[in-house]
């Protein structure tokens, strides 16, 4: 799951938080697969900045909100 924090990214790049997040997933998944792990093992979502971590406005709460969270499931 790729999160953000809350300050609001509009670049070309990324127009808003939402792909922001959803590609720091998505740069997780490429990575993995590269390893050679199976793409059926693997869900990218991005969240923006939906589930904060830490709800203060300063530059350490923002640092520990833009994140990656991995879910490990066994099959």
């Amino acid at each position: 799951d790729g999160h953000t924090d809350q300050r609001p990214i509009r670049t070309i790049e990324f127009p808003s938080n939402w792909e922001l997040s959803a590609a720091r997933a998505i740069s997780v998944v490429k990575f993995l697969r590269k390893q050679g792990l199976p793409a059926k093992r693997f869900a990218a979502t991005g969240f923006a900045a939906s589930y904060p971590l830490d709800n203060r406005s300063d530059e350490i709460a923002y640092r520990r909100n833009r994140r990656i969270e991995m879910k490990f499931d066994q099959r």
